[in-house]
């Protein structure tokens, strides 16, 4: 099998981003990349992603899609959407932290992430450099977004982070960004990514 129908392979098993996963249909726009940082900020933790994936869809069913309406929300009620979520041991920090990132969204991008992208100047690393400014948002938290992001960014393209090179030698697959880039089309690189994150089996 060559590289190509492996990664068309693995697109077809495996190939969900988290933020589809969390019923996020990504686009260019505040609320759905706000909803993409609140879903960083939760795979930050050291918990299942599984149960991210699921708090993420309770904090945005209990209406906390913009920061907002997630900066209004009561830190209880956000500790509540979490909880029914099992989003256990982290959840009041957690609280915590959404609110205070809501916050500084608002106070310097005025609720909206394509600020961040415009103070960025299409710098890539710069971008993930604004993004660890929010609360929970270190380097894991960063390189999912871009992964996530980097079809609605095409300036962050192409992002593959360690965990998903990692995979990719494992699999006889390029071991760098570029040359994973070049087995599938430009708007499938989020797709990949998450594939080859979600084919790395559990430490």
């Amino acid at each position: 099998m060559t590289r190509p129908e492996r990664a068309r392979r693995l697109l077809e098993e495996h190939g969900l981003t988290y933020a589809e996963e969390a019923g996020i249909r990504l686009r260019n726009t505040p609320s759905p990349l706000y909803r993409l940082l609140t879903l960083c900020v939760l795979l930050s933790a050291r918990i299942k992603a599984g149960i991210a994936v699921s708090a993420a869809r309770e904090l945005s069913a209990a209406g906390m899609r913009t920061p907002r309406a997630m900066a209004r929300a009561s830190w209880q009620d956000r500790v509540d959407a979490l909880g029914r979520a099992h989003y256990r041991r982290y959840d009041e920090s957690t609280a915590t932290a959404l609110g205070d990132g809501a916050d500084l969204l608002l106070d310097r991008y005025r609720g909206d992430l394509r600020r961040l992208r415009a103070e960025a100047d299409g710098d890539p690393g710069r971008i993930r450099g604004l993004l660890r400014e929010f609360p929970r948002i270190g380097p894991v938290g960063a390189d999912i977004f871009s992964r996530e992001a980097q079809g609605v960014w095409p300036e962050l393209r192409p992002a593959f982070g360690t965990r998903a090179r990692d995979a990719a030698a494992r699999l006889d697959l390029p071991k760098t960004s570029g040359g994973l880039a070049r087995l599938v089309a430009g708007e499938d690189l989020p797709r990949l990514a998450a594939a080859l994150v979600r084919a790395e089996p559990a430490e």
